[in-house]
């Protein structure tokens, strides 16, 4: 028998005064008058306890604010994008409405039934986090696989900026080799400026250090030591140390498989242009305080490699060597015509270009075979006597008689 039924038997049948039950049974008397009333109009039921609820409560999310935070779930994990309390509540602001407590809409979307359990996962105070202190202090890259709509594989290459996450260069080939390293590495380096460092894997394609010696260094590590760029490569069997490369891989599969298939190699990269778009300028990342990639890379000054903080900015361009062994280069408002020598006609080139300074590498090797000092008065460059490689054997060039 509960407390308050014992109080109205006690009053009701035994005869004992309202005070004196309240006294008996430590309770107000107003509580004993309650409990009597409720006992006259609805029985034993009046006698159970009640919510202690509010009627109404002010501080609720409103109804259309958890509609909308429903919505933008179901919307952005349609897109195959983020769709974390964090992002949500970025959206909602971008939005101009209320953004509640990151806590009150995971909540709302766990109340929904949009959040399947997940096993406990490593505390993140266990984790050691390195972060680059810049934009372009380093550069992380790496290639993964993707499959055409045929099953044809592909492999996409892609350069990740430590310190902001932007996603700086993105492509898809047939198969990711040393050559397209390097010309990734070149076509990122044009938009965004030199970085101080990179950060790979050991794959062959961008280093040899794991060869035993065999076959000197490759084209990237050639072409990062003649920028004075340092290359850094993680422990072999340990890819934590690309954790950040490896996530966004993650994510960048996750947003393709919500898009149509690709059926060839344009439509794939026609995809990854449009995904780099995304995640660059419409995502904002957790670890960036609910900041785009793109305004953590603006909102720093750049690191560069030693040369560059020296005041040596290189400009970079690709090129291919005629028939007679030369190439040009626009200097001063002239056309200039640089002697790389027969030796290596038809063959692609890499100019790193630094005022009158220019050295000439192998697309394929990034090995230096010449170096030049433009003199203004002149339209022919000859390569400096001491440059390594083959010799042109005293064949001059005349650009009147080509």
């Amino acid at each position: 028998m509960s407390k308050n039924k014992v109080i109205v038997l006690a009053v009701l049948e035994g005869g004992m005064s309202q005070s004196g039950a309240a006294y008996r049974y430590g309770v107000s008397r107003r509580w004993v008058h309650e409990l009597l009333s409720r006992y006259a109009t609805e029985g034993e039921a009046g006698l159970e306890p009640r919510s202690r609820r509010p009627s109404t409560t002010p501080h609720a999310t409103a109804e259309a604010t958890r509609t909308r935070i429903v919505a933008l779930r179901a919307e952005l994990a349609a897109r195959g994008l983020d769709a974390g309390p964090a992002t949500i509540a970025w959206h909602l602001e971008k939005e101009g409405g209320p953004a509640p407590a990151v806590s009150t809409i995971r909540r709302i979307i766990t109340a929904a039934g949009l959040v399947s359990p997940e096993p406990h996962k490593r505390p993140k105070s266990s984790l050691r986090r390195f972060v680059a202190a810049q934009p372009n202090e380093t550069w992380q890259s790496d290639f993964t696989h993707w499959a055409l709509a045929d099953g044809t594989d592909t492999e996409i290459i892609d350069f990740l900026d430590d310190h902001s996450r932007a996603l700086l260069h993105l492509t898809a080939h047939h198969r990711v080799t040393g050559p397209i390293v390097v010309e990734a590495f070149l076509a990122t380096a044009q938009e965004y400026g030199l970085p101080a460092s990179t950060l790979t894997d050991n794959g062959m394609v961008y280093t040899t250090r794991l060869a035993g010696g065999r076959g000197g260094r490759n084209a990237f590590e050639n072409l990062l030591a003649s920028l004075g760029i340092t290359q850094k490569n993680g422990h072999p069997g340990h890819p934590q140390t690309q954790g950040k490369i490896e996530r966004f891989h993650q994510t960048l599969k996750k947003w393709l498989r919500s898009q149509p298939e690709a059926h060839t190699l344009a439509d794939l990269n026609e995809l990854l242009a449009k995904f780099r778009h995304v995640y660059n300028h419409e995502r904002p990342h957790r670890a960036l305080d609910r900041r785009t990639p793109a305004q953590a890379y603006e909102a720093t000054p750049k690191a560069a490699p030693a040369i560059a903080a020296q005041g040596r900015h290189w400009r970079i361009r690709t090129d291919r060597v005629d028939t007679v062994g030369v190439v040009t280069l626009r200097h001063a408002g002239r056309l200039r015509h640089l002697g790389i020598g027969r030796a290596h006609k038809h063959k692609r080139i890499i100019l790193l270009v630094h005022d009158t300074d220019v050295t000439a590498l192998e697309h394929g090797t990034g090995e230096i075979f010449a170096e030049f000092t433009i003199d203004p008065t002149k339209d022919y460059q000859p390569r400096k006597q001491n440059t390594p490689g083959p010799k042109t054997r005293g064949v001059t060039y005349d650009p009147t008689h080509p």
